[in-house]
């Protein structure tokens, strides 16, 4: 068996995926590399086959029919036969020392015979034209070089999260869990990365810079304008988070809090949104958003409305949303994120 298996989702990824590629390819024959093409019409196609002909002990070409990033994922995820698991985005890359280092505490793992459910480490926001890199660390809030459980965890700063970048699971465990990502659909790493989340009990933290996540690309799903133009469905996520998981049932409060923190985060980015854009039939939406979560959960609904956050992006009339837009746009600057 793999040590590892990383799938890399690619559509139309000619002009960059090999470079991620060529950073994978130092993990050897522990690693798996799965690169899905997601019925690709330029040469991602040409380039996949190029390298599982060159590496046949290491990269696996898989061809689909458009399905989305999300079925790219699940592809890879049915498709692995790694130990653990991982998602590096084709525009992306992983620094080479820092993922030696993950192999190495991996293999220690396996080993000293034990197990974990996630695997922590930093990422890089590698930001287009920016001199300053946002690096998202948690040296604060985990411990390091240990294995722990959520109720080791310390409190996560606003703005401080993990994202689908940050972790590396245990395949079984994707398995286990039944995780199944829409198709069709933009911004499915929020579901990626918070659905697993109560089903992990052992976690390690290896606190190195791992993760390169490009920002950039005038085409890319997170630009802003990109995301006013697909609203519907960051909306759709943002209700798919709510309707997979009852933070009731969550039996760490700890785990319950970042969970409730995450998902607050992904409310505030929808509403913004949604009054960024501009037009009377988002501000509807975004009541309609509420009125959502009010009827899922009325717990949840005040816990989200009624906190900092949501107070500020509900501030009333014209005035209050330009209010709400620039603590936004101040946010945006500190914590670094699109």
């Amino acid at each position: 068996m793999k040590l590892l298996s990383v799938v890399i989702p690619c559509y139309n990824s000619q002009d960059y995926m090999r470079y991620c590629i060529e950073s994978l390819l130092p993990g050897g024959e522990d690693v798996e590399l799965l690169i899905v093409n997601d019925g690709s019409v330029d040469k991602t196609a040409e380039i996949a086959d190029e390298y599982a002909t060159k590496y046949p002990a290491i990269v696996r070409a898989i061809h689909q029919e458009n399905g989305g990033h999300g079925e790219a994922v699940n592809a890879g995820i049915r498709q692995a036969t790694g130990l653990y698991f991982k998602v590096v985005d084709s525009d992306d890359w992983v620094d080479i020392r820092a993922y030696l280092k993950i192999l190495n505490t991996l293999k220690e793992l396996v080993v000293e015979s034990k197990s974990v459910d996630m695997i922590i480490s930093n990422f890089v926001y590698e930001k287009e034209g920016s001199t300053y890199k946002k690096v998202m660390k948690y040296d604060n809030v985990l411990p390091e070089g240990t294995i722990f459980t959520w109720d080791d965890i310390k409190q996560f700063r606003r703005g401080q999260y993990l994202l689908m970048h940050s972790v590396i699971y245990r395949t079984q465990l994707l398995w286990e869990c039944g995780l199944e990502l829409p198709k069709h659909t933009f911004y499915v790493d929020n579901l990626y990365v918070y659905t697993p989340f109560k089903h992990v009990k052992k976690i390690i933290y290896i606190n190195v810079d791992f993760y390169r996540y490009f920002i950039g690309r005038e085409d890319q799903s997170v630009q802003e304008s990109i995301m006013i133009k697909r609203i519907d469905q960051q909306i759709k996520v943002n209700k798919m988070m709510i309707d997979h998981i009852d933070l009731d049932s969550i039996t760490s409060p700890k785990l319950r809090n970042y969970m409730l923190r995450h998902l607050e985060i992904v409310t505030v980015v929808s509403a913004i949104l949604l009054i960024r854009s501009g037009t009377a039939e988002n501000l509807i939406k975004k009541k309609e958003l509420w009125n959502y979560i009010k009827n899922r959960d009325l717990e949840l609904y005040h816990d989200l409305r009624y906190g900092m956050m949501g107070r500020l992006i509900n501030l009333p009339g014209r005035a209050g949303r330009s209010v709400s837009v620039g603590a936004y746009k101040i946010t945006q600057k500190l914590v670094g994120f699109n």
